[in-house]
């Protein structure tokens, strides 16, 4: 219980009371910060490509592209899915490659620098939150069909608060049950489209589509394949959080590739059953409830609409699991202020970027309305897979031996998709043109206002 210290003069004795807090040393390293931790497996990835995908887009995607080439519309499913086959080849390498938070961000930054990194990421950052709120405004409209009280601006903006605050609570308690509430909400998604299809293609009365006026031109199927992107896009917002992923290198290849061949399966089966049910389907606003109802009646066409309400929920849950990792990587690494890269001690989630991405949706969400968002995140997703396109190359010449998996004929399929983005980039509008230069200008003024700093160290993910 004593301590005796002598300086050789007198005798001097502390003691310690057996309560009292030992002392603080202060040649004792601080104790490490909190670090993310490794929970989302190979199915729960998949899930989240399924879910990032397929969200309100195939509510309406059939009388679109039925509008702009008619009833060949069956073969621009496949040419979309081929043309962002060659792009999701290129990010499945590059997922498997890294283990850290980030996806384009992180690839741009190790192939090209800061500069180009932030290009990148602002263009990614406003794809997701742009597409987020669109998908947001499709679930309040979908509820409308049960109540249309709700669609009218308070109760509106109170359903919105109270989902994007209960996906807030429960993704900043932890990843795993953010993973776990996004494969809940992919499977309630997946159980009415399936209906549809499997009722569709068995009760569907083959009724003759209405032909177009006159064969589609080259423009409308570049128009089409743009309304595509938008649909079959949301994957690459996947390995934002591969920080977060068990084993990207085994995993992200499998999660794109599947997700990818059960999406474009949907979509096209979809397609045929409403083209089968819905002669004049170009004239359709609510293409799949048209369907619905020629087969199974109101009950069908109810069905429909909460299945629509479920998918776009489901894509609001996986968006909420993926997109925050950008901000905290952009935090962690000092190109955004550091507070971004907080992660909680306790719970081990960015809740710092959680909370600000919940934020920024609502916000957009209640002041622009669908198109709005929409058009922003097409035209923004079209920088961020080019530049992932880019990166590709540049890091097999860098790092020719990466333990990553290869994608066969890597560099012809990024050049494929670099001129797959340009050949899309000719049908963008001005509006399109005066967001993207304005997106590129605030990207250079945060790397002008973050070059000098130091760089930190990035911690680890806790395996």
């Amino acid at each position: 219980m004593g301590r005796a210290v002598s300086d050789g003069s007198h005798l001097e004795t502390t003691v310690l009371h057996p309560l009292t807090p030992t002392p603080p040393n202060p040649a004792a390293p601080a104790p490490p910060p909190p670090t993310l931790v490794r929970a989302l497996g190979r199915w729960t990835l998949t899930a989240l490509v399924l879910n990032c995908t397929i969200a309100s887009g195939i509510f309406g995607l059939p009388d679109d592209i039925a509008r702009f080439v008619g009833t060949a519309a069956p073969w621009a499913y496949v040419l979309g899915a081929l043309g962002i086959a060659t792009i999701m080849a290129v990010f499945a390498e590059l997922a498997s490659q890294f283990r850290e938070a980030g996806g384009p961000y992180l690839y741009a930054r190790e192939a090209f620098g800061p500069f180009a990194a932030l290009q990148t990421a602002w263009f990614a950052w406003l794809t997701r939150v742009t597409a987020s709120a669109a998908i947001a405004n499709i679930f309040v409209s979908y509820l409308g069909e049960f109540s249309p009280a709700i669609t009218t601006p308070l109760p509106r903006a109170a359903l919105l608060i109270a989902v994007l605050g209960g996906l807030t609570f429960v993704n900043i308690r932890g990843v795993r049950e953010g993973g776990g509430l996004n494969n809940v909400f992919t499977i309630a998604k997946l159980v009415p489209l399936a209906l549809f299809i499997v009722v569709g293609l068995a009760l569907a009365p083959r009724l003759a589509p209405i032909e177009l006026p006159s064969p589609p031109t080259a423009a409308a199927w570049i128009d089409a394949l743009v309304v595509l992107l938008f649909a079959y896009g949301g994957f690459e917002s996947v390995f934002m959080a591969a920080g977060e992923a068990n084993n990207p290198r085994r995993d992200a290849p499998f999660a794109l590739f599947v997700g990818l061949a059960v999406v474009a399966t949907i979509y096209l089966l979809i397609h045929l059953v409403t083209m089968w049910c819905v002669p004049n389907l170009a004239g359709s606003e609510r293409p799949l409830a048209d369907a619905a109802r020629v087969f199974a009646g109101p009950g069908g066409a109810g069905l429909i609409a909460l299945g629509a309400a479920m998918s776009t929920f489901g894509a609001l849950s996986g968006g909420i699991v993926t997109a925050p990792r950008l901000v905290y990587a952009l935090g962690a690494r000092g190109d955004f202020p550091r507070i971004f890269g907080a992660v909680h001690t306790r719970y081990r989630t960015p809740y710092v970027a959680i909370v600000f991405w919940s934020v920024l949706v609502l916000g957009l969400a209640l002041w622009g309305n669908f198109i709005f968002n929409a058009v922003l995140s097409v035209s923004a997703r079209l920088v961020t897979y080019a530049m992932s396109c880019a990166a590709l190359i540049a890091l097999r010449r860098r790092q020719p031996l990466a333990n990553a998996w290869r994608a066969p004929a890597g560099r012809l399929l990024a050049l494929i998709g670099i001129g797959f983005c340009a050949l899309l980039v000719l049908r963008l509008t001005r509006t399109h043109a005066i967001i993207m230069a304005l997106v590129a200008t605030i990207a250079l003024v945060n790397w002008l206002l973050v070059r000098s700093r130091p760089q930190p160290v990035v911690p680890p993910t806790s395996e």
